[in-house]
Order: C-alpha cells, then structure tokens, then sequence
C-alpha cells in the first residue's frame, strides 16, 4: 500500500534541533502525518519515518529567475472578453498597462490568458487566441517589462507564438494533456511549465465531480505528470505543480485539498496556488460580486504560505504583496 508523507509546517524563528526545512524555503516541520487508502492518517516524528524525505527537504531550483525560498506573487493578466471577474478589461493597450500596475506592485510573474476556462466556458479557436496573446506580450516586452511571463494555455500553437513572442513558462490548466504536441514543444524549446490538475474540461467540470479521495487522487495524477513530461523530456527541475483549486472539484473538495497543501510538497516541485476570487469563496464570504472577493483571496493565500506555497496567483497583486510581506515580517521574522 502506498504511504503519502504531509508535513506538518511550522513557520517562525525558534526551531527544535530536530527541525527539518522545508524545500529550501521559509518554513520546517518536526513531524508528518502518513496517508494511506482507507486508512486513519496517523502522525509521527519526522525522524521516525521510513519513507525517503528528500523530495520534501530538497531545495527547489529557480525556474525563470525566481528562487523559491521566498514566496512570490503571479499576476494575472486576462486577454479575454468572457474571464469570470475582469472579462474586457485588459485588451489593447490596456493590457501592457495593467502588466506595468502589476510589477510595480510586487509580482514576480504575469500570467497571460487568452481563453477563460471559467466553469461552462468554450474552446477559444487557436488563432483567436494567439491573436489576443501574443501581441500582449509582445508589447509588454517592447515597453520594457522584463518580469518573467507565463502563458495561461493549453494549446501548443498558442504557447509557441507566446514563446516567440518573449513568454517564459507554458501554464496548462490541463496539465499538458490536452494537446499531445505541447510537452513535445516546451521540452524542445526548453520551456518550464506549469502542470495543473483538473477534472474534465472547463465546459463541463462543474457538474457532479467525483474523486475515491480528492487529496490522493489529485496527488497521484500530478505525480503521474511530472512521470510522464520527465520521460518526454521537460527536466524535473523545470516543472511547477498547481492541485487546481475550484477545477472539477466541489467546495468540500477544495477545503480538503486546502487543508493539506503540505502533501504536494512531496512531489519535488514549487507548488503554485490559484484560488484568487473563485467561486468557494464567494460562497464561504458571502459575497456575490468576483470583483470584491479580494480579501478572502489574500486570506487562503496566506494560509497557503503557512504550508510553504511558493507561488501565489492572483487578481489584486497589491493586496497579496503588501499581506505577504506582513506576514514574513509578523509571522515568518523575515523582512521583505
């Protein structure tokens, strides 16, 4: 039976001397709980397990320039008509405006979307995605915005055109299955990628999702991903992974998966978090309009970096750069 070690983070500046860190990063743990199928979890002292620890002491490398002992924030820039928060408001010009405002506050990425994969939204035809994509980051690059891009796609023609067009890293809601060619492509061109997990496709995976256990089932397929991309080519150490919060999952369904972030450090890789202004928010705030669900955004994210999360992506860069440096200053005793 396979056993699933999730550390259980701490964060602060007085460590036992039993103390492990924790990818390289901020926080450390003491002890871990052991997962099993159909089995009570059960926790241990770290130092008693018998499973190799590594993947989750392991410093992680920097992918696009971005060292993961600190937390960063990526900033989402959608290119589309139809996002769910800010659908049209960020064609033309406006686009390479809002990638200024975006640095300027803090983010380390800007993630380029040219296709909403809200719940129910349709395919984008490829050239109407490039067409909204490439020539963004083309003008972000032309008006001097040097900040790492990733391109929100998942589609091989898209990521190539983004790719020549002065993009970084390939980020697939998908997880690069959608498109056989586009792990070819990344690894052939050196691309990291972000692999996110998702059940069914954006058209229909709101409707009746279902899992044997959520945290081991989206575990295992972003362990059989990073298996598969490493065999295509894409080298470890370039890869991010996403459990993809709100993604063919119900509410009870996030909050397991939130509740136990820790797990995926396990898996070897920076984990990127993407919760900013969905829906299970809304509901656990009480508050209808996407627009305003800025604070409980920077209330999960912060509770994701008291797990270790190293990549935050959000709406309202402003409002998680400034809480995060907080918290390393009040929490963590790092200074920003």
């Amino acid at each position: 039976m396979t056993q699933y070690v999730r550390p259980l983070v701490q964060v602060g500046p007085v460590r036992p001397d039993r103390a492990v860190s924790l990818a390289g990063g901020w926080s450390w743990f003491t002890d871990v709980e052991v997962l099993e199928r159909g089995r009570v979890p059960v926790v241990i002292p770290a130092d008693q397990c018998d499973v190799d620890l590594t993947p989750l002491t392991a410093a992680r490398a920097p992918i696009a320039g971005l060292a993961w002992h600190t937390p960063h924030v990526m900033g989402i820039l959608n290119v589309t008509p139809d996002s769910f928060s800010d659908g049209g408001q960020h064609a033309g010009d406006a686009a390479t405006a809002h990638a200024q405002r975006m640095v300027q506050e803090g983010a380390a990425m800007i993630d380029v979307g040219g296709e909403s994969t809200r719940p129910g939204a349709e395919t984008v035809d490829p050239q109407d995605e490039i067409a909204r994509t490439a020539p963004a980051i083309a003008a972000m690059r032309a008006a001097g915005i040097d900040t790492p891009v990733s391109i929100d796609t998942r589609k091989a023609a898209v990521a190539a055109a983004a790719l020549d067009a002065g993009a970084d890293i390939v980020n697939d809601v998908a997880g690069l299955t959608y498109d056989t060619a586009l792990a070819p492509l990344c690894a052939a061109r050196g691309a990291p990628v972000c692999v996110m997990h998702a059940q069914g496709d954006p058209a229909t995976m709101h409707h009746d999702p279902q899992y044997d256990d959520v945290l081991l089932d989206v575990y295992d397929y972003l362990s059989g991903r990073i298996a598969e991309l490493t065999a295509q080519g894409i080298a470890r150490d370039r890869i991010i992974v996403d459990p993809g919060i709100g993604f063919g999952k119900t509410l009870d369904h996030n909050m397991v998966l939130l509740n136990r972030l820790s797990l995926f450090h396990g898996l070897g890789a920076p984990i990127l978090l993407g919760v900013s202004r969905k829906r299970f928010i809304g509901t656990l705030a009480a508050e209808p309009d996407a627009a305003k669900r800025g604070p409980g955004s920077v209330g999960v994210a912060l509770a994701a970096l008291g797990q270790g999360v190293q990549l935050i992506r959000a709406h309202d860069v402003a409002l998680h750069t400034q809480a995060i440096a907080l918290w390393r200053a009040s929490v963590a005793h790092q200074s920003s």
